[in-house]
């Protein structure tokens, strides 16, 4: 069975973003997510694919869900649907990294999350991320709190399996 794990960083109310970019940029958080994703198959929506600053990431599989059939971009290979998504992963491994939508479509699917905690609230923040279920989800493994330097953001890691 392939695994399915979405990561995502979320703050005290579950926000994720504003105005189609993330919350925060945490050094440590950005180290680890390409730790995960290098080498595997990465699934976002085409906001988050334009959102990227150099394009597709290096060294993934880039694959976009879109209902625009006409969007394509150098590097990232496009979808319509979640099972063509999860399809595209010739590893046994996927990886959903945003934004909102793609998250509210693939938690049902989703196997493992894996959560960045962010001990702060962002009072400007217009995109959320699903309510995590708890009796569906049972927390794996977690972290204790570290300080990021450079924004002073306290945060923890806590990985969900279904």
């Amino acid at each position: 069975m392939k695994t399915i794990s979405i990561i995502v960083a979320i703050d005290k109310r579950n926000a994720i973003g504003n105005k189609g970019d993330q919350l925060a940029y945490i050094r440590e958080d950005l180290r680890r997510f390409k730790q995960f994703t290098t080498g595997h198959t990465i699934v976002m929506g085409r906001r988050t694919a334009e959102a990227l600053p150099k394009g597709a990431l290096p060294n993934r599989k880039n694959v976009v869900l879109s209902r625009s059939s006409d969007w394509q971009k150098e590097g990232f290979t496009v979808v319509k649907t979640i099972q063509q998504a999860i399809d595209e992963a010739a590893d046994d491994e996927l990886y959903v990294i945003g934004g909102g939508e793609i998250y509210n479509l693939f938690i049902q699917s989703a196997n493992r999350l894996i959560i960045t905690e962010i001990d702060y609230t962002f009072d400007e923040a217009d995109t959320y991320f699903p309510t995590i279920d708890k009796t569906l989800w049972h927390i794996s493994e977690t972290t204790d709190y570290a300080t990021d330097e450079k924004s002073g953001l306290r945060y923890r890691y806590v990985t969900y399996e279904r």
